[in-house]
C-alpha cells in the first residue's frame, strides 16, 4: 500500500485501526495530523551499556540474548509476573514485567533484544523492572522504542506509547512531502532546518543536537504564526477609522489639580501616551499594565474626561459585579462637580448619577447618547445595549474576557467608526508575552507606586507557627485593623470553592476567633448578598472576610492590612501577588501570611520567591518559568495556548528572531501577495485555534 499525507489512521496497519478511535479524540485523523502531533518530552536511552556496567537506581539500555522467559505467580501478591534472564558477553540480568503474559509468545529464548528502563536492586540481585523492550532483527535498521532518544507523547485512554510510536514510525517517511511554508530566505537567515527534516527529527531524533535543531524550527514556526497574526491584526486596525478626541488641556489640568494627591511620573507618562493616541483618527489599541494599587483607574479617568468633553460616549467593562460597582462609586466621586452623566449596568444592579424612572430608561438614555459613561460587566454586550456615539472602550483585567466579548463591545457603533480601546491589567505581563499573545497592542506601563506606601511584609507560615500568627491577627484587629482570609478551590467538583471556604469560616468563627464578627464571600452568593458582605466589611462591621479567590481583582479596602492565604502552594505566583495587593493600600504597615503544609521543595521555593520579591514584573517572569502562560495569564481564553505546542514564552531568542522575520516580511508585502503559503498557514491556524 502506498501511503499519503491524507491517509486515514485506521488504514495504516492493524495497530492504526485499533487506536484510530482514541486518536480521533485528540483531533488526529490523518497521517499528516499524526506527523504534527509532537512529543512533549523524551527519554534518552541512546547509550547502550554492557550488562556488567549497569548500576542499581539508574536507568540504562543493554543489548542481550534471552536465555529463559516464563510466566509465574508472584509469591506475595498473587500477581502474574513475566520473568526473563538476558545475557551478553559480560553478564546476565533479570527483567520482570507485571500482567503481560502475552510476552512469552512475543519473546522466546535465543531472541536478541534491547532493554531500556529502571534498574533496581532486589535482595542483592540487579533487575530491570517493567523495561521497554525491542527485538533486534536483520530486517530492522533502526530501533523505535529503545537504544535511542525515545519520544514520549501525551496519550488518551486505550493508546500506549508503543502503539503510537509504531504507527508514527510507519508514516514518518511521509514527512518528505510536507510543504515548507516558510520562505527560503527566512530559513537561511535564521539557520533553520527544512520542515521535513525537523518533523522527522522531532519524532525520531538521531541525537541531541538534531533534536535541538528540530525543536528550534518547530518553535520558530509556532511563534512566527502567532506574531504574523498579531502583525496583520495591527495593520488591519490601522485601516479603520476612530473619532478624533481633541485634548482639552485646560480642563485636564483643572481635574488633576482637584485630586487629593499628586500623579506619579509614570501616571503622567502613560496618561499622555493615551491622550496622544486618542487624538488620532486611527483606533487606539493600548494595554495599560501596572501593579496592584499603582493607580491605573485615575489614568483611565484622564481618557474618559477628554472623551466626554468631546461629546462622545465611553464604556468601562469590569470582570465582576463587585468591581463594576466599586468603579462606579469611585469614578462618580472623582467626577463630582463635573457635568458627566454616569450609569452602572450589571445583571443585578442598574443605577445612574442622574434621576431615572426605571431600569429601561438606562437603555434608552444610552441609545440616545445622553449617558456619557456606562460602567458594567458582560451586561454591556447585550443586544439591547446600543450606544449612539461610543468613542472609548475601557476593559479592566482584560485577560479575563474572551476575544469575542472584547470584539462585541468594540463593534458597538453606528457611524462606521471603531471605538478606541484601552485594556488594563494588574497582572504584569512578561515582555515575551507582550510581544506574542498581545503583539497587536501598544504597551503602557505604570512602573512605580504612589509615594508613602510601605512594603508589604510577606512570610511563609508552616503549621507549627499558625497559633502565633492568629494571635498577631487578633492584636492587629483590636488595634482597629481588618483581615482577608483566602481559601483555594480544593475539591475539583466544587468549582466555586464553597465547601473549602465554608469549612475555613466555621473553623475561624467557632474555634480561632469566636468573639470577632466574620464575613463569608463566595461565588454562590446572590449579588445582593455579596453586596451586603462587602458593605459590612467596608464599614468595619465585620473584621475578617473569609473568601474564595473571587476577591483577587480590584477590591479596595484601605483599612484591611492583613491577608492570610490558606494552602498558598496551590496558587501561582502572579495570583498570589494579586492577593497580596488587596492589602497595603494605606499608610499603615501591611502583612501577607502564606499558610502551607506542603513539604514539596519546588512549592516552597516558589513561595520564597514571592516573599523575597516585591516587583510584579519580575514575579511574572518567574511564574512563567514555573507554570507556563496558559495558567498564569488566562490566555487559554484567547486561543493562544492552543497554538504553542512546543514553543514556550521563555524561548526569548526564538521569539525575537521570529518577530524580526515577521516585521521584515510585512514591511515589504503587508498583504502577503508574494507569500501564498504563509497565507494558507494562517488560514489553517484561524480554523484550528479556538479564539474564544
Amino acid at each position: 500500500m502506498i501511503l499519503s499525507l491524507k491517509h486515514k489512521i485506521e488504514n495504516i496497519t492493524a495497530v492504526g485501526k485499533r487506536i484510530a478511535p482514541a486518536l480521533k479524540k485528540l483531533g488526529v485523523l490523518t497521517a499528516e495530523e499524526l506527523l504534527n502531533y509532537f512529543p512533549f518530552r523524551y527519554e534518552d536511552w541512546s547509550q547502550v551499556k554492557k550488562i556488567e556496567e549497569v548500576e542499581a537506581g539508574t536507568t540504562a539500555t543493554v543489548k542481550g540474548q534471552i536465555e529463559i522467559i516464563q510466566n509465574k505467580r508472584s509469591q506475595w501478591k498473587k500477581r502474574l509476573v513475566t520473568e526473563a534472564i538476558v545475557s551478553d558477553e559480560t553478564e546476565s540480568i533479570k527483567a520482570i514485567w507485571f500482567h503481560q503474559p502475552y510476552l512469552t509468545k512475543n519473546l522466546r529464548p535465543g531472541d536478541q533484544l534491547f532493554l531500556s528502563g529502571k534498574v533496581e536492586d532486589k535482595i542483592g540481585e540487579l533487575q530491570f523492572v517493567h523495561p521497554n523492550y525491542e527485538k533486534v532483527s536483520r530486517y530492522k535498521q533502526e530501533m523505535t522504542h529503545t537504544a535511542r532518544i525515545v519520544p514520549i507523547y501525551s496519550l488518551t485512554k486505550s493508546v500506549t506509547e508503543k502503539q503510537l510510536r509504531y504507527v508514527m514510525s510507519q508514516v514518518i517517511g511521509l514527512a518528505t512531502y510536507l510543504k515548507d511554508w516558510l520562505p527560503e530566505s527566512v530559513i537561511k537567515k535564521n539557520n533553520l532546518l527544512p520542515l521535513s527534516q525537523a518533523v522527522r527529527q522531532i519524532h525520531f531524533p538521531n541525537d541531541q543536537q538534531n533534536l535541538n535543531r528540530a525543536l528550534e524550527r518547530i518553535k520558530f514556526d509556532e511563534l512566527f504564526t502567532v506574531q504574523m497574526r498579531s502583525g496583520l491584526a495591527k495593520r488591519a486596525l490601522q485601516q479603520t477609522l476612530a473619532q478624533k478626541i481633541e485634548f482639552k488641556e485646560k480642563e485636564t489640568k483643572k481635574f488633576v489639580a482637584s485630586l487629593p494627591y499628586s500623579l506619579t511620573k509614570a501616571q503622567k507618562i502613560t496618561g499622555w501616551e493615551i491622550i496622544k493616541d486618542l487624538g488620532r483618527n486611527k483606533p487606539m489599541n493600548r494595554l495599560l499594565e501596572g501593579d496592584v494599587g499603582s493607580g491605573k483607574t485615575i489614568v483611565a479617568c484622564l481618557a474618559i474626561l477628554n472623551t466626554v468633553l468631546n461629546h462622545e460616549q465611553c464604556a468601562y467593562m469590569a470582570p465582576t459585579e463587585i468591581l463594576a460597582r466599586q468603579h462606579y462609586e469611585n469614578i462618580t466621586k472623582l467626577f463630582a462637580g463635573w457635568p458627566i452623566k454616569i450609569a452602572l449596568l450589571t445583571g443585578a444592579d442598574k443605577r445612574a448619577n442622574i434621576a431615572i424612572k426605571d431600569d429601561k430608561e438606562i437603555y434608552k438614555l444610552i441609545t440616545a447618547g445622553k449617558l456619557d459613561l456606562v460602567i458594567g460587566t458582560h451586561a454591556l454586550i447585550q443586544a439591547k445595549v446600543n450606544f449612539d456615539k461610543l468613542a472609548l472602550v475601557i476593559i479592566d483585567e482584560q485577560h479575563r474576557f474572551g476575544v469575542g466579548q472584547r470584539k462585541a463591545l468594540k463593534q458597538k457603533n453606528n457611524d462606521g467608526t471603531i471605538p478606541h480601546l484601552l485594556s488594563m491589567t494588574a497582572t504584569p505581563i512578561p515582555r515575551s508575552l507582550a510581544l506574542t499573545a498581545y503583539g497587536d497592542l501598544d504597551l503602557s506601563v505604570i512602573n512605580e507606586m504612589p509615594p508613602g506606601r510601605k512594603e508589604i511584609k510577606t512570610e511563609i507560615v508552616p503549621p507549627e507557627r499558625r497559633p502565633e500568627k492568629y494571635k498577631f491577627v487578633l492584636e492587629q484587629i483590636k488595634a482597629g485593623r481588618q483581615a482577608f482570609v483566602i481559601c483555594p478551590l480544593i475539591d475539583p467538583s466544587d468549582k466555586l470553592g464553597v465547601k473549602a471556604v465554608k469549612e475555613e469560616y466555621e473553623k475561624l468563627d467557632k474555634k480561632i476567633f469566636p468573639d470577632l464578627p466574620i464575613g463569608l464571600m463566595h461565588g454562590k452568593l446572590k449579588p445582593q448578598e455579596k453586596e451586603k458582605v462587602m458593605r459590612d466589611f467596608l464599614e468595619t462591621k465585620t473584621k475578617i472576610m473569609v473568601s474564595t479567590p473571587v476577591i483577587e481583582v480590584g477590591i479596595d479596602v484601605p483599612n484591611s492590612t492583613m491577608i492570610l492565604i490558606e494552602s498558598a502552594e496551590r496558587f501561582g505566583l502572579a495570583q498570589l501577588h494579586q492577593f497580596r495587593g488587596r492589602v497595603g493600600r494605606s499608610q499603615e504597615q501591611s502583612y501577607c501570611f502564606l499558610f502551607t503544609e506542603s513539604n514539596n521543595v519546588e512549592a516552597i521555593r516558589r513561595l520564597q520567591t514571592l516573599a523575597q520579591c516585591k516587583n510584579g514584573f519580575e514575579l511574572a517572569e518567574r511564574d512563567l518559568e514555573f507554570r507556563g502562560p496558559g495558567e498564569v495569564y488566562g490566555i487559554r481564553q484567547s486561543g493562544y495556548n492552543d497554538q504553542l505546542k512546543v514553543a514556550k514564552l521563555t524561548d526569548y531568542i526564538i521569539i525575537k528572531k521570529s518577530k524580526t522575520a515577521v516585521e521584515e516580511i510585512l514591511a515589504q508585502d503587508e498583504k502577503l501577495n508574494q507569500y501564498p503559503l504563509i497565507r494558507e498557514r494562517l488560514k489553517k491556524f484561524e480554523l484550528e485555534v479556538h479564539w474564544e
